[in-house]
């Protein structure tokens, strides 16, 4: 299991949330079979969209991070409950790219530029829909520019996946400090001397530090509480109810002519691959079930 760190400075100035997703990244290359780039661009939104959930107030509250941009990896996208599993697709996970300038994996190539959509479902009518440009690409600075235009949050976010010579993933993780109204300028000075401390952050998981060990490094010469360590995963939500509510949504001639030509519909999972097997009798019952559940509810 993953792990995520919750504090917040002493003088309440930030906030800080740290995480080990290593993991996660682990069972998203299981799933997907990624590519070392494909890699790389998914384990750092998956990181970062397990580091907003956690921001969520209340249960049965989720949010999804949506990055479209043009390049050749194609849309990435992952979910989040308010405890920070999460779940994630790529649309092209064979995409890889030769490494970039720095000598990395190239994210930010793979990625492009586009606009960048985040959704958070909080419970109400509609849900809140945030979207701002993708800046570069490389995830950590676009989610920060997100919560500077889109929610006026001045935020660090410093993500990093660390991929082996077997294509798995030797370390991840990320760290994300948010300000808080009135935040002391002396406090606010020290992270941002501290940020450049996080810039290869995969490669401090990968040398063993700790969460705490992490956040002292970020929080470097600040006070700080911690409020608890929780565990997250990689889960996906999916279920054979819920993809058969997805299949009546489909007009009765459109499952016809499916059904016809395919006699079985099959239908998979983009979050963990599973897939779903429908034949004419499974579809009847699963009209007669949605027919009984509306006529108990206009009772």
């Amino acid at each position: 299991m993953a792990e995520i760190l919750r504090g917040m400075t002493r003088d309440g100035s930030a906030q800080i949330l740290v995480i080990n997703s290593k993991d996660i990244v682990n069972e998203a290359i299981r799933i997907h079979h990624t590519s070392p780039t494909a890699t790389a661009a998914l384990g750092r939104v998956l990181t970062a969209t397990s580091l907003m959930g956690t921001t969520l107030k209340n249960k049965g509250n989720s949010l999804s991070v949506n990055f479209r941009g043009d390049g050749p990896c194609g849309h990435v996208l992952a979910v989040t409950d308010y405890l920070g599993n999460v779940r994630g697709y790529i649309q092209n996970p064979d995409v890889d790219l030769p490494l970039n300038a720095k000598g990395k994996l190239d994210v930010g190539g793979a990625v492009g530029r586009g606009p960048l959509h985040v959704i958070k479902d909080v419970g109400e009518k509609e849900p809140y829909i945030g979207i701002t440009n993708i800046v570069t690409g490389e995830i950590g600075d676009d989610i920060t520019a997100y919560y500077a235009e889109s929610e006026q949050i001045p935020s660090l976010c410093a993500l990093g996946v660390l991929v082996g010579r077997d294509g798995n993933c030797q370390a991840a993780g990320g760290v994300m400090i948010q300000l808080l109204p009135f935040a002391d300028e002396g406090t606010v000075a020290k992270i941002e001397a501290n940020a450049a401390k996080l810039a290869r952050i995969s490669h401090l998981f990968d040398e063993g530090l700790s969460n705490k060990e992490i956040a002292d490094i970020a929080l470097e010469g600040i006070e700080y509480d911690l409020f608890d360590e929780i565990d997250v995963g990689y889960v996906c939500t999916c279920s054979r109810e819920r993809v058969g509510r997805a299949l009546l949504s489909l007009s009765p001639y459109e499952l016809f002519k499916i059904l016809s030509e395919e006699k079985v519909m099959k239908v998979n999972c983009h979050f963990c691959d599973k897939v779903y097997s429908f034949d004419g009798n499974d579809i009847e019952q699963l009209r007669e079930a949605a027919k009984k559940e509306a006529e108990e509810q206009e009772e």
